[in-house]
């Protein structure tokens, strides 16, 4: 395979001012490229940890109590926030940073494929779920406080395994596993330690994948995720509502294309074009319009 020539920034000053990024120019710019759900939910849950250790026992001993999920009757009931809020507090750095490293390597490809509102509605519906089941068999198998993404993050990976069943899935001093077999043996650990006691909210990572599951059959029989997400908008005046069907006067002059055989050759050859560019130079690559038009293709195949 021929080599590619690699071009510095700045090719040929190497030691001028502009040939290389700063650090925290090249993380800001890697940070804005993420997917716009994924970059939010990220930013929220790290902004809500540094509060949490900034804060120390003090604060916690407020923060956990009274936004953790609480699976006892009637609380969960009387305090409906904390099915949210519960999603964006976490125990320690690790537990912090594998939920949003998940989220990250998974949930990129499904928010790129879906788009940012169907995959909001993935993330927190899989996270409330995950949080009823527990309420619902907390008298079976006890009832405890809990935080952590986990839930939402495991209808994430579920949702990612349905959309790519056999991509590979890369472990440290593991062979590739694809996805489906990965994600299958995620859910079997937690079937597994159900009960065992060991701190880990299992019955909420069995529930947020449910969720995935549920909300990417859904999708795929049609239907509309992300009204969720519009509905909410335009409850906040994000986007507004439309002005009914009106039709626009045809212009006479305006010829309708009808054989549909020749759209869909068209639109072939843009997504083969697409996904050649992506093949050579990487999904980063695209151009918005590119990126646009790939998901709008994607919908229809």
């Amino acid at each position: 395979m021929a080599n590619r020539p690699f071009n510095f920034p700045g090719s040929g000053n190497f030691g001028g001012a502009g040939s290389y990024d700063s650090f925290g120019g090249a993380m800001k710019r890697g940070f804005l490229r993420m997917p716009v759900a994924i970059r939010t939910i990220i930013l929220i849950n790290a902004i809500v940890f540094v509060i949490q250790m900034l804060g120390g026992q003090t604060l916690n001993g407020w923060i956990v109590p009274n936004l953790g999920f609480d699976p006892n009757f009637p609380t969960f009931l009387t305090q409906p926030w904390r099915l949210i809020t519960y999603m964006f507090l976490h125990g320690g750095f690790f537990h912090f940073l594998f939920n949003m490293l998940w989220l990250w390597w998974m949930g990129r490809a499904v928010e790129e494929t879906l788009g940012p509102r169907t995959f909001t509605v993935i993330y927190f519906g899989a996270g409330i779920l995950g949080a009823l089941l527990d309420a619902a068999l907390a008298l079976v198998f006890g009832s405890a406080l809990v935080i952590g993404a986990s839930g939402a993050v495991t209808g994430i990976l579920v949702a990612f395994a349905m959309l790519y069943p056999t991509a590979p899935i890369m472990l440290f001093l593991f062979p590739p596993i694809q996805a489906r077999f990965f994600v299958a043996g995620w859910i079997a650990i937690d079937i597994l330690f159900l009960g065992s006691g060991d701190g880990v909210a299992r019955l909420v990572h069995l529930g947020g994948a449910l969720g995935g599951y549920l909300f990417i059959k859904a999708h795929e029989n049609g239907r509309d995720l992300s009204l969720v997400i519009r509905y909410v908008e335009y409850l906040f005046g994000r986007i507004k509502p439309t002005g009914g069907n009106k039709k626009r006067k045809r212009n006479a002059n305006m010829h309708i294309v009808q054989d549909a055989e020749i759209i869909e050759e068209v639109e072939q050859t843009e997504l083969d074009a697409i996904l050649e560019k992506i093949s050579q130079k990487g999904y980063d690559s695209l151009t918005k319009e590119e990126k646009r038009k790939l998901f709008e293709l994607s919908k229809k195949n």
